[in-house]
């Protein structure tokens, strides 16, 4: 297992993070998994064993359960092991149990605290964007808890690139500590993140979590085209998280998976994990499963290094198109662009200059 530095932060966290959604199974949760205590604390061995050093969780999973789960299995064990845990959503039915307010965040920080009987949440995330609450309250207030000791770094998940350079401006302007990390949703199902948020974490040194680099099991290798859809799950057509806008190109996709997996020995799942940990700006990779099994696979993943070949076999079979004014850029500013830039932008111009374009 590798560890990288999470953006400008001096934090080093594990190249793959377990990410504990599974834990409890309550509610609309249980879908994802319902890993009891016992099983937790057997996934948690197999992880430490493997040289994860970051587990993740929300308050929402399943109700404040995953937490508490979690804080049970790490009970005892190296205060070494890092917790990073979010809020925003809705806990209660209050006016004030949801959102990104001073109240609300201070009062979700405190009780996801006791849930996992900790003294403190080494990255705690806004688990998604509140565009009613002024920013610089929300600042405000994960400033007052790393001061005071109960987070050791914030961050942010689900913004855009402008809610993140918003955050990172208004921090600078206020004097208030600024996030150092964003957890964003990237695979090779869905790579709109190279757009914006990517280049945002090369340009500003944002450390980049990955969450559902599978694609919520699309990328498995159980989808195939032509082939009946495994039984006792949702229907691709179905798809809300990540949505599948294009069946034809999900295929393709897989395909290309399925055929470096067979030709290495591994898991497409393996390959799809691999793919995303080797991406450039890419921090942690968040995996969970439903079953022991599932999370051996996945950990695997951690030793298996693409060739540039086979990166370029699935850059080319998911690449996103080119928009604007993105492909303008490529075509009129090539000559002045940052590496930031050209983390989108430089297949296309390498492809305009074999063309003849450039």
């Amino acid at each position: 297992m590798h560890y990288r530095q999470l953006g400008r932060s001096g934090l080093r966290i594990s190249t793959f993070t377990l990410g504990t959604m599974t834990f409890g199974g309550k509610g609309d949760f249980a879908k994802t998994g319902d890993t009891d205590l016992a099983g937790a604390k057997r996934q948690i061995d197999m992880c430490v064993d493997a040289g994860i050093n970051i587990f993740d969780t929300a308050d929402i999973y399943s109700a404040g359960v995953s937490e508490e789960i979690l804080g049970a299995a790490l009970k005892g064990r190296s205060s070494d092991l890092l917790v990073s845990s979010k809020a925003r959503f809705t806990m209660g039915p209050g006016a004030n149990d949801a959102g990104s307010s001073r109240y609300h965040l201070i009062s979700a920080c405190e009780a996801s605290l006791k849930r996992l009987g900790r003294d403190h949440i080494d990255l705690y995330y806004l688990h998604e964007w509140d565009g009613q609450t002024p920013l610089d309250e929300t600042l405000e207030a994960l400033d007052t808890l790393t001061r005071s000791g109960k987070i050791r770094y914030a961050g942010v998940s689900n913004f855009s690139g402008w809610h993140l350079m918003k955050a990172l401006s208004t921090a600078e302007r206020d004097r208030l500590i600024a996030p150092v990390a964003q957890q964003i949703y990237y695979s090779l199902q869905a790579r709109e993140a190279e757009y914006e948020l990517l280049p945002v974490a090369v340009d500003q040194g944002i450390g980049v979590q990955v969450w559902s680099p599978m694609a919520g099991g699309l990328l498995s290798g159980k989808y195939r085209r032509g082939k009946p859809q495994p039984t006792g799950t949702r229907q691709i057509e179905k798809w809300g998280e990540p949505p599948v806008y294009d069946i034809e190109k999900l295929y393709d996709v897989v395909e290309v998976l399925v055929a470096i997996a067979a030709e290495r020995g591994v898991s497409a799942a393996q390959v799809a994990l691999a793919w995303v940990a080797h991406r450039p700006a890419i921090t942690s990779v968040v995996i969970g499963a439903r079953t022991d099994a599932q999370l051996a696979d996945n950990l695997k993943a951690a030793e298996l290094s693409l060739s540039a070949e086979e990166m370029a076999r699935l850059d080319k079979a998911s690449a996103p198109p080119v928009l604007y004014p993105y492909w303008h850029q490529a075509s009129t500013a090539s000559d002045r662009l940052s590496p930031a830039d050209l983390l989108l932008l430089a297949p296309t111009i390498a492809e305009r200059a074999k063309d003849g374009k450039a």
